[in-house]
């Protein structure tokens, strides 16, 4: 069965009837090594073919799909046809437009162009200098008969074997006959499968709303392209393209790419041009200024507002000339703009259906309250709201947090639920690392589609160095150490943005600045900012949720968990903090903290994977 990356259940309602039966037969009649896509932004132009298939054992093939009969064309030639149309009024009018076939090759050629500009190039023999693999394009005529192709002569313009007739995909056609037909657009057989990373890189080229993170910006036309290139996976990218209509959760686990998916759920949904704007809500301010920084690079942040909820309240509240609470500290502000919004929210100063859409990030962060008015304020006509949600990673204790279910405060995701469990950012060494502390908080709890259940991460199987453990004589000495590994780091030809410092508390966040100020290294003064600075980041563990970076320490460990904090949530601040490391994790250990003595049994004596499950 191919892999439709456009699921029919998604994009139906757009399509011909024709179109329908041919999705269906490629699904049913090619194996799973056949990716499909139909109707989406394709190459540099963003075009939009009817239908795109690729194999990497075989090459790239454009189709382009006609319901059209016999008595829908009036004429035809090699560049532009006449076909016969209904006009508003029911009257039979002549309409010129493009041949079928001539827009294929249109669509293919622009491609291919653009694929050359990367390494996707035969390096020897007969094809040396031509795209890495074979490449083609061709039509469907679902309503016409290979008979009356032949009689009418429109082998004339669209050669006889770069066309597939209504009897040739029918179910009575045999399965290798059908492919063969696929097969047979392609001009020649290919040399060698495509291997894993030229697949990835031609999707990083051919699929711009795929690529992860801030490298999502199409290059100039002088530009090279970049020599590290991540897009979402085949999973992920069939369920962003397949999210359907009306009220989604989406339960994730730490690096399961739930972020990257809202963004390109953000970016379609802008595509409609709907009067309204669309929100993306998440709780810390420096999440919201990484998904701001994604859809510009993307050039689609237009009428999508990104905000954390702290600031979206009190934005509302100057909106509708609602004085503000006065400030006797920030964090009381905070709690007090947010009182003040709900209170005038629910007194009906502040109108509600204000958004054509509303995507919620850190979801298990949100007060029950908060969903609720978040519910409310999307269109009723567009109904679309997307949360995102980890249980694991809610490390706000409130316990207004837990026990209750998602229909409680509007939010209809019976039905509309889906599981993301494969955790995708960080090393299988790193997740293990993780895992020591957060064993009990990882067990897996079941629920009602409709409650919030507890999901483990299942690693990706991507191998990597081991984190560092270092075991030192005060808190002091961990500053220290974290501005050499710093330093060593960036010898080794990390970029300073490569980097972060997460803290468990404020006080060490400006030792640590100080620190590594003192030694002449770049700081990222504002980590709120849209522009990207060349500077290590450094912040407190909770500030860091949602964010990756591929060289992390961790600083204050050695005193965790707090005195007089609930054990359980401190496993969960380590937990998000340890998992924000794509590639290298540094954890100093200066105190005789509870966590520093697991840390330390596991370095003496390592558990297995099965006793870390």
């Amino acid at each position: 069965m191919a892999t439709l990356l456009t699921p029919l259940s998604s994009c139906v309602s757009r399509m011909e009837r024709g179109e329908k039966r041919f999705a269906e037969r490629l699904v049913d009649v090619l194996d799973e090594e056949y990716l499909v896509w139909y109707d989406i932004p394709f190459g540099p132009n963003k075009d939009h073919p009817d239908f795109v298939v690729f194999n990497k054992d075989k090459g790239l093939l454009v189709l382009e799909v006609k319901d059209w009969s016999l008595k829908t064309i009036a004429s035809v030639g090699t560049d532009r046809w006449t076909i016969n149309e209904l006009d508003v009024c029911g009257k039979l009018i002549e309409k010129s437009v493009s041949s079928p076939f001539a827009q294929a090759r249109q669509h293919i050629h622009a491609v291919v162009d653009h694929l050359k500009r990367d390494r996707l190039l035969h390096q020897t023999g007969r094809y040396r200098g031509q795209l890495i693999c074979p490449w083609g394009w061709g039509v469907v005529l679902t309503n016409i008969s290979r008979k009356q192709f032949l009689a009418e002569a429109l082998n004339e313009v669209i050669p006889a074997h770069l066309v597939i007739c209504k009897d040739e995909m029918i179910e009575a056609v045999d399965h290798v006959q059908f492919e063969n037909r696929i097969v047979a657009m392609l001009p020649y057989k290919a040399q060698e499968a495509m291997s894993e990373e030229q697949v990835h890189r031609m999707r990083w080229m051919l699929h711009r709303e795929m690529r992860v993170g801030e490298q999502a910006s199409f290059f100039g036309a002088d530009d090279e392209p970049p020599s590290t290139m991540k897009v979402l996976d085949l999973v992920q990218e069939q369920l962003a393209r397949g999210l359907g209509e009306g009220h989604r959760v989406i339960h994730g686990v730490a690096g399961s790419g739930k972020t990257m998916i809202l963004s390109y759920r953000a970016s379609y949904l802008a595509q409609a041009k709907s009067a309204k704007p669309i929100l993306v809500i998440c709780f810390n301010v420096p999440l919201s200024a990484k998904i701001r920084r994604m859809l510009k690079a993307r050039g689609e942040i237009d009428n999508i507002e990104v905000i954390n909820f702290n600031k979206w309240c009190r934005r509302w509240l100057v909106k509708c000339n609602i004085p503000l609470p006065k400030k006797p500290n920030v964090s009381d502000f905070h709690r007090e703009v947010v009182a003040l919004f709900l209170q005038e929210f629910e007194a009906g100063c502040i109108p509600a259906h204000a958004y054509q859409a509303v995507l919620i990030d850190e979801g298990h962060d949100f007060a029950p309250e908060w969903l609720g008015v978040l519910a409310k304020m999307v269109d009723p006509v567009s109904n679309s709201l997307l949360l995102l949600y980890d249980d694991c990673q809610s490390i706000y204790p409130r316990e207004r947090t837990r026990q209750f279910s998602f229909l409680s405060v509007g939010i209809q995701a019976r039905g509309r639920t889906t599981i993301l469990d494969i955790n995708y950012r960080n090393t299988r060494q790193i997740l293990q690392l993780a895992s020591v502390i957060a064993r009990d908080l990882l067990s897996p709890q079941s629920t009602d589609e409709d409650g919030v259940p507890i999901l483990k991460p299942v690693g990706c199987g991507r191998d990597g160095e081991s984190p560092r453990v270092f075991f030192l004589s005060s808190p002091q000495a961990e500053i220290d150490k974290i501005v050499d590994l710093m330093a060593a780091a960036h010898r080794e030809g990390h970029a300073w943005a490569d980097m972060a410092v997460l803290c468990r508390a404020h006080w060490q966040v400006e030792k640590c600045k100080q620190a590594l100020h003192d030694r002449g290294f770049p700081i990222t003064e504002d980590i709120s900012s849209d522009d990207f600075v060349d500077a290590i980041s450094v912040m407190t563990m909770h500030v860091s949720k949602g964010l990756e970076f591929p060289v992390v320490a961790l600083c204050g460990v050695g005193g965790m968990p707090v005195q007089g904090t609930n054990e359980k949530d401190e496993a969960k601040v380590f937990y998000v903090a340890a998992t924000r490391a794509t590639n290298k994790l540094f954890v100093p250990v200066g105190g005789n903290g509870e966590f520093g003595k697991l840390l330390k049994a596991y370095v003496d004596a390592p558990f297995s994977e099965e006793q870390v499950a």
